[in-house]
């Protein structure tokens, strides 16, 4: 713990779900380690992480929820009045929940509108030093269903572009972000990598039949993994996907490419393939799902507890990532997670992907479901080939999240 930190207090401010936030509750974590007393402020919904709740430092702050104003106006008034009641809500939770009136204010983008102004105002009345965390930009979200020219989405850049300038300290997810923030919008930014906390390991054979056991009642499949041999030739592969299942990861890929496998006959390993997460385009997969007539595909699609998600992302043979980002700067979280357990990674090509994954190293990289059926083919033909990925996987766990956050973002809480 730092004499320069001790007794401090940070506010971390999530407009959306916290316990599906999980970079914002690893921020949480790491300001405790260091001394802090921690508000976080954002919506209720899916649990937080064991160990926030655990903890004495740190305090829930929970927004109301939204009412759904589409069921009473039309999008563009229902979409101005959401803006006006998180605002007031948020401004309101500021003033009058916190346990104390803090040194440090952390802001997760996106969400951008209201949120950047409200904490900047905030900021700049309680004389609190305003960072804002850029994990992508909140207008480039918006255009993947309004598209590029839409008032909303160029009312949100300029907004975005405006309030993102009256932070004081700003951190991004990559190095690419890094440099649009100061090219083309003139912020300056701390890139902090995404890396795994320590419940991110790989699954021990013990802990991997408990959990297939218990899950084993809604995934009958699984149960394969707990009574055969891992020698048996019919004993199945575990490909893990986590999703958020939005516009910008097409799951139709992973679909096409397993059904390319299930027909190759040279592929004689069976497939279990577990996809995690909640989101809006769940139910139109799944609808593709109850289509689908594989013979060597079993797929499932739970949602899981933060502490069942790391241990089933543990057991896995291979992860696969379709996040394809809506910004090209931005990367998937997902990957994190798989390598933080030791799972190599199949993942959608874009242009910052390098930063992460180094195709035919740590992992493939792959445009076209074509391809991606190739990479599961020789991953699950060719074992050799899946532990000399993993091996190199190992390299990129060395480096904690806390060891990581320590040299990159504490500097700017002192």
């Amino acid at each position: 713990m730092t004499d320069i930190s001790k007794k401090k207090n940070a506010c971390i401010v999530v407009l959306g779900d916290i316990g599906r936030s999980p970079r914002m509750q690893y921020h949480a974590l790491s300001l405790v380690k260091e001394g802090f007393q921690v508000d976080i402020v954002g919506y209720s919904g899916s649990t937080p992480i064991s160990d926030l709740l655990e903890s004495n430092s740190i305090h829930f702050q929970y927004l109301p929820l939204v009412p759904d104003f589409k069921n009473y106006l039309p999008n563009l008034l229902a979409f101005v009045f959401k803006v006006f009641f998180q605002a007031i809500t948020l401004f309101w939770c500021l003033n009058a929940r916190l346990t104390n009136i803090p040194h440090y204010l952390l802001v997760q983008n996106p969400p951008a509108i209201p949120s950047i102004s409200i904490c900047w105002l905030y900021c700049l009345l309680f004389n609190v030093k305003f960072i804002i965390d850029w994990h992508n930009y909140a207008y480039t979200i918006l255009s993947l269903s309004l598209g590029q020219e839409n008032m909303l989405v160029r009312l949100s850049r300029v907004y975005e572009r405006y309030f993102g300038r009256f932070s004081k300290a700003n951190l991004c997810v990559t190095r690419a972000m890094r440099s649009d923030l100061k090219e083309n919008w003139n912020i300056e930014a701390r890139t902090l990598h995404d890396r795994p906390p320590d419940r991110f390991r790989p699954t021990s054979r013990k802990e991997k039949h408990a959990l297939f056991e218990k899950l084993s009642s809604d995934y009958p499949g699984l149960l394969d993994f707990v009574h055969l041999d891992e020698k048996d030739a019919t004993y199945p592969g575990l490909v893990v996907s986590s999703t958020s299942w939005t516009e910008d990861e097409d799951f139709s890929i992973l679909f096409k490419a397993l059904t390319l496998y299930d027909a190759d006959p040279n592929n004689t390993t069976r497939l279990v393939v577990m996809v995690t997460g909640k989101g809006p385009m769940k139910q139109y997969y799944l609808d593709q799902i109850r289509e689908k007539t594989w013979v060597k595909i079993m797929i499932y699609t739970p949602w899981l507890s933060p502490e069942e998600y790391p241990m089933l992302i543990g057991c896995a043979d291979l992860g696969v990532s379709l996040h394809t980002s809506s910004s090209g700067l931005d990367l998937p979280m997902k990957v994190v997670d798989m390598f933080g357990c030791g799972v190599p990674v199949c993942a959608k090509n874009f242009a910052c992907l390098h930063e992460l994954v180094r195709h035919g190293e740590n992992g493939f990289v792959f445009d076209t479901e074509e391809e991606l059926c190739e990479q599961l083919s020789q991953c699950f033909q060719d074992r050799s080939l899946r532990k000399k990925l993993a091996d190199q996987v190992s390299v990129f766990r060395r480096q904690s999240w806390h060891e990581n956050w320590k040299a990159n973002a504490m500097p700017l809480f002192t």
